[in-house]
């Protein structure tokens, strides 16, 4: 058993004559190894993309409700009325009147 580890320590598994099996298989796992980390670093690129654009969603869903919320403000009668009075318009104080057109046969 002592010697076994040793002989694993110094890497005469590495050099010794059937020593192609180990190398396949090292070099095999040093593929999946890198193939791993390749994928790890895919998905954390993915995970920072998503994050980016779930900040982006909200920053554009808080500028579409600001500019929603101004839309409105504008279109209330008063603020209508207030721009009209700057340039010399008022509202009518005479309402409307409906007018009804009746077909002729």
């Amino acid at each position: 058993m002592k010697k076994n580890i040793y002989n694993i320590l110094k890497g005469t598994f590495l050099v010794s004559d059937d020593s192609f099996k180990n190398w396949r298989i090292i070099i095999f796992i040093s593929v999946l190894a890198i193939v791993m980390i390749a994928s790890s670093h895919s998905a954390d690129e993915k995970v920072h993309e998503i994050a980016r654009l779930e900040n982006e969603v909200k920053e554009m869903r808080s500028a579409f409700v600001d500019g929603r919320s101004r839309l409105m403000k504008l279109k209330m009668e008063s603020t209508v009325v207030a721009k009209m009075k700057e340039k010399g318009l008022a509202p009518s104080v005479i309402p409307p009147k409906k007018i009804k057109v009746k077909t002729q046969n």
